[in-house]
């Protein structure tokens, strides 16, 4: 799990990288899931919430709630 004060700290290209990292994990943990060979479900959900703070920083620097 990646702390919300941890992703502040990132500026938003890194920001983009680390959602689209999680993006392409979610993919392959769902996939997974589908053949039956997940090594670690509880995973999943923890990586749509990772990729929901990402996206919620994000959302939040461009509506000019916040600046990171």
């Amino acid at each position: 799990m990646t702390r919300p004060s941890k992703l502040r700290d990132l500026g938003d290209d890194e920001l983009r990288q680390r959602a689209r990292e999680l993006s392409e994990e979610l993919f392959n943990l769902r996939f997974q899931g589908a053949m039956g060979v997940a090594k670690n479900p509880a995973r999943l959900r923890e990586a749509k919430r990772d990729l929901a703070r990402v996206q919620t920083l994000l959302r939040e620097r461009a509506l000019g709630l916040r600046r990171g």
